[in-house]
């Protein structure tokens, strides 16, 4: 003896729960995968687009001021062993003696996220020397951003793409 299934026919309210079941899962996903972009979103690069612009002739002279003086400025990055970075700058004029006097920042910025950018506070630790470090700076590209200031005018700047392991 075969036993036959007893087939449940369509109805309306079947394919109606079907359907808002379908689009419960669509919303649901929708909701979850904006909710971690915006967690995710690191932000803009400028606040205004407006005032960066009427900013840049000034970069651009900055720029060429900076050229101009033709100081030689090395930086040396080495990974401490609590995963932090010793960042070590050292400041030549143009006729290669040492500079003294200046106020030195640096920065460890990640390219695809500011919120993880590390500030370095550099100090002067021999003439024409600046020493600093970071905490817990993790592994990957950075961006090494030097400025140098005296009375109160940025002097230098500089950003180079550094790896560290």
């Amino acid at each position: 003896m075969s036993q036959k299934r007893a087939i449940r026919p369509i109805t309306g309210r079947m394919v109606f729960f079907m359907v808002a079941a379908f689009f419960a899962v669509v919303i649901g996903v929708n909701l979850v995968m904006m909710r971690l972009a915006i967690q995710t979103l690191p932000g803009t690069e400028v606040d205004s687009a407006y005032s960066a612009s009427l900013a840049y002739a000034k970069e651009i002279a900055t720029a060429r001021d900076q050229s101009a003086r033709n100081w030689k400025v090395d930086a040396h990055v080495e990974r401490s062993g609590q995963g932090g970075a010793m960042l070590q700058v050292e400041v030549r004029d143009s006729a290669g003696q040492p500079m003294s006097g200046l106020t030195f920042q640096g920065r460890f910025e990640r390219p695809t996220d500011r919120r993880a950018d590390r500030p370095v506070a550099l100090a002067e630790t021999g003439i024409g020397i600046y020493r600093g470090s970071a905490e817990t700076v993790a592994p990957g590209q950075w961006d090494l951003v030097l400025e140098g200031v005296a009375a109160g005018q940025r002097l230098f700047l500089s950003k180079n793409r550094v790896v560290l392991n």
